[in-house]
């Protein structure tokens, strides 16, 4: 009965504890180096072509500082650069360059990663064969998305085929149609034509029902993680680099996500549509940010490949972390 009472006493001792150092504004943490930090609640906010990547990330990073914690949601470059600027987010994610009006209100950007932009094609199209065998080049592709000189599939093939190609574009401020748009010769997103489809995943659903589709998706909406193929419905379609005319074996790095994540690293797949990617705040980083980017760029680099993007060299991985307060 002592021993029950004892017992007892030493749970009602730890109880007061706990309450005294909660009504001093104190917390308990455990494990790891971040046992001795209070909780962080971090939000994130942004580009599409960052959030896979962002949200390993953040998991990672949770496990070893479990006292920090982290809100990732998908909308857009342009959402996140707004909530960020506002106040409705901590951290917008970039898959573009930051515009002077965002950088006059202060926007910092430190670069993490990269990735590119692809065209993309119905798996199902009847004339498949022939645009894998002679891609297209950036002229074409403007005609198809911006000139709109390029209408039918005949038209591109150099055929009599009379079917239209059914053109589809972002509706959403979005990173990857201002890459694809710069690629293509054009100078924003609003120069691309086509229907507007939201997001990443709204792109790829689009193309995946129609036969005679095409749009553009980041690499990582357009290859599956897992068997690193291309999504299942869709094909990329391949840049005629050299204008020949054909896609020669020096061109043909599109079959899996492995083939053109190595192009993107070697600058084979040009710049633009391949583009760095960055986390942005409203001035310099608070201090448990600064800590989270650190690891990022450091530990983080690890996990990049695996989750289909291209790490940064180690000239730009030494200037990003220049870029960060002690």
């Amino acid at each position: 009965m002592l021993a029950v009472k004892n017992h007892q006493l030493k749970l009602w001792a730890v109880l007061l504890f706990v309450l005294t150092v909660s009504a001093c504004g104190g917390s308990l943490q455990t494990g790891g180096a971040s046992a001795a930090g209070s909780q962080q609640s971090i939000s994130v906010s942004g580009a599409f072509a960052l959030f896979p990547m962002m949200t390993v990330w953040t998991e990672a990073y949770h496990k070893t500082h479990p006292n920090v914690t982290f809100d990732v949601q998908a909308g857009g470059a342009g959402k996140g650069m707004t909530d960020m600027l506002t106040g409705a987010a901590d951290i917008a994610m970039l898959s573009r360059d930051a515009r002077q009006a965002e950088l006059d209100q202060g926007a910092f950007l430190v670069p993490v990663t990269v990735d590119a932009v692809v065209g993309t094609v119905n798996a199902n199209n009847p004339y498949l064969a022939q645009l894998q065998a002679r891609g297209i080049t950036p002229a074409e592709a403007n005609a198809i998305w911006i000139g709109r000189g390029i209408t039918t599939w005949g038209q591109l093939l150099n055929s009599g085929a009379a079917d239209r190609i059914n053109v589809y574009t972002r509706s959403d401020s979005a990173g990857a149609a201002e890459m694809w748009a710069l690629f293509l010769g054009g100078k924003a997103q609003e120069d691309l034509q086509g229907t507007a489809v939201n997001g990443d995943p709204g792109v790829a659903e689009a193309v995946r029902q129609d036969s005679f589709g095409v749009g553009f998706n980041n690499i990582g909406f357009a290859y599956d993680l897992k068997t690193g193929q291309p999504v299942d419905g869709l094909r990329v379609i391949p840049i005629d680099l050299n204008g020949d005319g054909k896609i020669s074996p020096d061109e043909d790095f599109y079959g899996t996500r492995s083939q053109i994540t190595h192009a993107i690293a070697t600058e084979t797949y040009p710049f633009p549509p391949a583009r760095v990617l960055y986390l942005v705040t409203k001035g310099k980083p608070s201090p448990a940010i600064a800590d989270f980017y650190r690891w990022v760029l450091t530990d983080g680099q690890t996990f990049v490949a695996d989750a289909g993007y291209v790490s940064l060299n180690d000239a730009r991985l030494k200037e990003a972390l220049a870029l960060l307060p002690e």
